[in-house]
């Protein structure tokens, strides 16, 4: 009689085991040093900081509904004191995009007159209308990309050649450059040396130009909220460091991602990247 009770009890527990092991998580959250953190960590940070780079994987839909989750919650608390930009969109866009935010200018037309993105409407729409909505500001802080190829063909030479019209929507120059950073470092041995520095040089200009653009838009009191691709705030570096040649008072917070295989913790590549490091399962559909 025993038995006959026991046989469904251990029943249940193998289901209730098989349950917990089948679970699927889409993303975890850890500090710099690999300890589990939590998003209420991110937005405290958030908060009170002058500058928070949110680094992305471009097609990660995790990080894009991250980002805007941060966006309102971060509206919720800063209200009018939160600016937003993003790498996604060059500095001579931003005309066309202020047409946008006022309502002057309709997403056909937004469309025609400004380089987007190929995930655009998925990724980065929900982003500038939240801005629209809420009368915010968003700031398209790239350098447009025919000088940065300038660069990389010709050297940072190249650029002095150019009308004052054209370099209004370049970082001053000359631009500092350090070949010694990591973030250049590794795209100098990646591509083998070709091409000498000017690759290297082409990105450290985008950096050095969204931390101008950035700059020249946030005002003491403000929380600017950047959304770029991570590797150009990872390890503090690239616009980061920019930022930190000019305001090295300012508070910064940067938030990184990694796709591990799985998540339950951070792998030693991931630690240091950020000061929380957003981790998603390798296998997470793309958005594109």
């Amino acid at each position: 009689m025993k038995s006959k009770v026991l046989i469904p009890i251990l029943g249940l527990f193998t289901l209730s085991f098989t349950l917990k092991t089948t679970e699927k998580t889409a993303y975890a959250i850890f500090s710099s040093q690999g300890k589990k953190a939590s998003y209420q960590q991110i937005l405290a940070a958030a908060q009170s900081a002058d500058i928070v780079f949110f680094g992305e994987h471009h097609n990660n839909p995790i990080h894009h509904w991250l980002q805007l989750e941060l966006t309102k919650d971060l509206f919720a608390v800063k209200k009018d004191k939160l600016v937003l930009g993003a790498e996604m969109f060059e500095a001579d866009n931003q005309r066309a995009l202020n047409s946008y935010l006022a309502g002057t200018l309709d997403e056909k037309k937004l469309k025609d007159s400004v380089r987007l993105w190929p995930n655009y409407k998925t990724d980065y729409k929900p982003l500038v209308d939240f801005a629209k909505t809420n009368k915010l500001p968003f700031i398209a802080t790239n350098v447009p990309r025919k000088y940065a190829n300038m660069v990389y063909m010709k050297g940072s030479e190249s650029l002095d050649s150019l009308p004052a019209s054209e370099k209004q929507w370049i970082c001053p120059l000359p631009f500092k450059y350090d070949p010694e950073l990591k973030c250049y470092k590794e795209i100098f041995e990646n591509a083998g040396g070709h091409g000498g520095q000017n690759l290297p040089k082409s990105q450290a200009l985008k950096d050095a130009t969204m931390a101008h653009f950035l700059l020249q838009n946030w005002k003491p009191g403000q929380t600017f909220l950047h959304y770029n691709g991570a590797y150009h705030s990872d390890n503090h570096q690239s616009i980061v460091w920019y930022v930190k040649q000019q305001k090295p008072e300012l508070k910064i917070v940067v938030i990184s991602v990694v796709e591990q295989e799985k998540i339950d913790q951070l792998n030693k590549e991931g630690q240091g990247l950020g000061d929380f490091i957003i981790a998603t399962p390798a296998t997470l559909t793309k958005t594109h």
